[in-house]
């Protein structure tokens, strides 16, 4: 390369390097798009448009929330990923779309590393075992009962990857068989869990602990080693019975990939101040979360691990990829 070429390709860069620079000061500039996975009324949503709230609070920018549901979170996945790289569209999502769908299914219209650039995580939290509150089960040890006595009878219904896993996971550690009833996303698998449609779903704490609170759903455990300070009087899964039963669930915000690096930071720094709003908090405090705010570093490496544990899990759980 001539002296000349090179000093072209360093202008060159430099006039990129600006370029994204100024773009990230300019960040954002018009309104922004938030993506979510699952329908209206999902923890994911609910989440996603306390955080849009804070944006436009701190930008004077809009936020859009545009709920695409279905195909366990491929279809906001893949409208994400052929995204323009430019930081106006936010995929706000989960472990279902970023770790365990590349378990489950043998072909994806996206690829969960090379696709998107993480920006941060969001928040972790429990999921809660749940029956209809005129349900003749009222412990975990009536359910595996019945199911033992007849194989293939009971149903559980799921929306979401991580409901899914669940379920599948509680029968297979506990020696049952249990038939598993596709939904979109968790409140519809709840509308007929109500209904009588299905027996019982192991679901996130914001879809179903108002429900529990209401008196329309019975808890018989939580989903995770430890009890949920907002249901104190409802034992683990492992306590109940089904020994070394442990399963949750994060938020995460991702960009497209190739999105200029300084407009990555800026919505990181956006999301981070969001997840510290009285919002955030009262999400949190009503769905038994925590908030889990990382670098976007820091949530690559977390997702690889994620991704491992969900894949022994859904391969320990004897699930064929569909």
């Amino acid at each position: 390369m001539t002296s000349l070429s090179r000093r072209l390709a360093a202008a060159t860069l430099a006039l990129f390097a600006c370029g994204a620079f100024a773009q990230a000061g300019a960040y954002p500039a018009k309104p922004i798009t938030f993506i979510v996975p699952f329908a209206a009324g999902s923890a994911t949503d609910q989440l996603a448009r306390a955080l849009g709230q804070s944006i436009t609070e701190q930008t004077k920018q809009a936020v859009v929330v545009d709920n695409k549901a279905g195909a366990s979170g491929m279809l906001a996945a893949q409208a994400a990923a052929r995204a323009p790289a430019d930081g106006y569209t936010v995929l706000i999502t989960t472990n279902t779309t970023h770790a365990a769908n590349e378990h489950l299914y043998k072909k994806l219209p996206y690829d969960a590393v090379k696709d998107f650039a993480p920006v941060t995580g969001l928040g972790k939290g429990g999921q809660v075992l749940v029956v209809a509150a005129d349900s003749p089960y009222k412990s975990v040890k009536d359910l595996l009962d019945f199911a033992r006595k007849n194989p293939g009878k009971l149903t559980f219904g799921s929306g979401s990857s991580s409901s899914r896993v669940a379920g599948e996971l509680f029968q297979q550690m506990s020696g049952t068989d249990i038939l598993h009833v596709p939904y979109k996303s968790n409140p519809l698998a709840i509308t007929d869990l109500l209904g009588g449609q299905i027996a019982m779903m192991i679901t996130d704490t914001s879809t179903g602990v108002p429900q529990i609170k209401g008196g329309k759903l019975r808890a018989l455990g939580v989903s995770t080693t430890k009890r949920l300070p907002m249901l104190p009087d409802v034992p683990t899964i492992d306590e109940a019975g089904v020994k070394g039963y442990d399963m949750g669930y994060w938020f995460a915000a991702y960009v497209p990939a190739n999105t200029p690096a300084p407009v990555v930071q800026r919505l990181n720094e956006l999301l981070h101040a969001g997840l510290k709003t009285p919002a955030a908090k009262a999400f949190f405090d009503t769905s038994g979360g925590e908030p889990f705010p990382t670098t976007p570093e820091q949530l690559a490496k977390f997702q690889l691990e994620e991704t491992g544990k969900w894949g022994r899990v859904i391969k320990k759980a004897g699930i064929e990829p569909e």
